[in-house]
């Protein structure tokens, strides 16, 4: 009987630390979650209630709020809007909205819209960034922190345009487009609409786009593939058929597509460059990128005919392929050259296919100049030499494809469907493509942290709501304009001139501060977890 009554009380405690054991994870599993929807909710609560100028963002703060940069320094009266800027944000916003229901995000999303819509220009489109305080005070600032930017040419004048640079355009647009087909809400619909009439007022009849609009008088006037202002508007287009049935960017998407064919340059030099004239000849754009082949655009342009061909079936964008993988295979880096993975050199010689290399002189933009010739020898880091191609992927890519017949290519492409296709659940669960300089690379798309990594990010938010990140990328207060005298010092290779330099550059004793980029970031890899696909 000892032996029968102490089996009865052994087996209910069994039965109980397997249920125990069972119920543990499962409680455990819905407080990391809770855990998680909390942290994603205290660190937007400071984002939006405390960062937040106007519904805009810039890309990272001191935490104090005395000084703010964007990829130049920026004042307390603006928001940033190339990437990671105020359009990542409001994507981020709905994507958490759609991973929570929790209308906060929602309402985030309005705000992020609504300075958007306040800076969008007149044309339709959008520059690098927005200052709430009006033409006067933007125009101070290009005149004094933009102009003595060395290496960012693009920030040195005002100009009365719009940019496809970095995807600032871009991206607004899709922003907006996501936005409106949320809930319809018509309030949206208007400057959606003047984003979609300057993307297709913009487009030369070839089918490319300058880099800005209306037209300027520089390189930017250029037919462009420098940074994927191509690629970007012909995303935006698609989207606004598969989202609206909007007919009218059907055929600008074609013409946008066939540009690739038609400015590949012909045998022996199968490539593409940054940019072309109007009668699609090879040009240069800064002066640190000369008239030139370009490696890195060349594979994009690659990997861009091949996506074309999973839109439409049309074997035409696969032709040039071999053309321009076989010319990539021979100006590739001698073995004993190749450092870091960097396989090919960045500029090629128009004519001679003689790698080309950008170096510089002086300590500021009064004094200083960017010269190109054929020595790899201290060129310059901020736009590197040499570039890292999987060469061999685009030639595994291109064979298999070649092997899918035409209609089964393009049987899941949005322009082949009937009716309108759904947008995108998620847009920020994907690497953040043009970092803020100081967040760390993001998880790849659709992979969720572990737990490990996770209870750090949850304990990683401070008590005031943020996470704290060593802000590397600073740059030079602004000290008046630069010496014709060149400092003392030698700058060929540094990031930054003299100390009349706005550029930005990385230090080794950062502070520490709230990064936009590291919010989105790590949102990102929270929403991964609580989200629901």
């Amino acid at each position: 009987m000892k032996a029968r009554r102490l089996l009865m009380r052994t087996v209910p405690a069994a039965i109980a630390l397997c249920v125990a054991l069972t119920v543990a994870p499962a409680m455990a599993a819905d407080d990391l979650r809770q855990d998680a929807l909390d942290t994603m909710k205290r660190a937007t609560r400071f984002m939006v209630e405390k960062v937040a100028n106007r519904g805009g963002y810039v890309w990272s703060y001191l935490p104090d709020m005395s000084r703010r940069w964007g990829e130049m320094e920026a004042t307390e009266t603006m928001a940033w809007v190339q990437p990671p800027g105020t359009a990542t944000m409001g994507h981020l916003f709905l994507d958490a909205y759609h991973a929570t229901g929790d209308e906060y995000y929602y309402q985030a999303a309005q705000q992020a819209a609504g300075a958007l819509i306040e800076g969008q220009h007149s044309s339709g489109g959008w520059n690098y960034l927005i200052d709430f305080a009006g033409e006067e005070s933007l125009h101070r600032w290009y005149e004094t922190i933009g102009r003595n930017a060395w290496r960012l040419e693009e920030f040195q004048h005002y100009s009365d345009s719009a940019t496809f640079d970095d995807a600032g355009t871009a991206e607004a647009s899709q922003f907006l487009l996501r936005l409106y087909m949320e809930k319809q809400d018509e309030r949206y619909r208007p400057a959606l609409e003047k984003a979609i009439r300057f993307v297709l007022d913009s487009q030369y009849p070839m089918g490319g786009w300058p880099q800005r609009f209306p037209l300027q008088d520089d390189y930017s006037a250029h037919i462009t593939f420098n940074d994927d202002v191509a690629a970007e508007n012909i995303k935006f287009l698609i989207l606004c058929w598969q989202a609206l049935g909007d007919k009218r960017v059907l055929d600008p998407i074609r013409r946008a597509m066939d540009s690739f064919v038609v400015t590949q340059l012909p045998d022996p030099q199968p490539g593409w460059a940054l940019q072309y004239t109007t009668d699609l000849k090879p040009a240069g754009a800064r002066t640190y990128e000369p008239n030139s082949l370009v490696t890195h655009t060349t594979a994009a342009n690659i990997g861009q005919l091949m996506n074309f061909y999973e839109l439409t079936g049309d074997a035409k964008y696969l032709e040039p392929i071999p053309a321009a993988l076989n010319w990539l295979d021979r100006v590739r880096l001698p073995d004993d050259r190749i450092k870091d993975g960097r396989t090919h050199p960045t500029f090629i010689e128009i004519g001679t296919d003689r790698p080309l290399y950008v170096h510089r002189r002086g300590s500021n933009v009064v004094n200083g100049a960017y010269y190109v010739d054929y020595d790899p020898a201290n060129t310059i880091i901020h736009y590197s030499g040499t570039r890292a191609i999987d060469t061999a992927g685009l030639h595994a890519r291109y064979e298999r494809l070649k092997a899918v017949p035409p209609q089964e290519a393009a049987r899941n492409s949005p322009l082949r469907a009937e009716g309108p296709v759904a947008l995108p659940v998620y847009f920020t669960l994907d690497p953040v493509e043009v970092s803020d300089l100081n967040s760390n690379a993001p998880q790849e798309r659709g992979e969720a942290p572990p737990e490990t990594e996770l209870r750090g990010l949850i304990g990683g938010l401070n008590a005031e709501g943020w996470w704290p990140t060593p802000l590397r990328a600073t740059s030079n207060p602004y000290a008046g304009p630069g010496s014709p005298t060149p400092a003392p010092g030698d700058y060929a290779t540094t990031r930054v001139g003299d100390h009349t330099d706005t550029s930005p550059y990385l230090t080794d004793a950062p502070a520490i501060g709230i990064s936009t980029g590291t919010y989105i970031q790590n949102m990102a890899a929270l929403i991964r977890h609580v989200g629901r696909p």
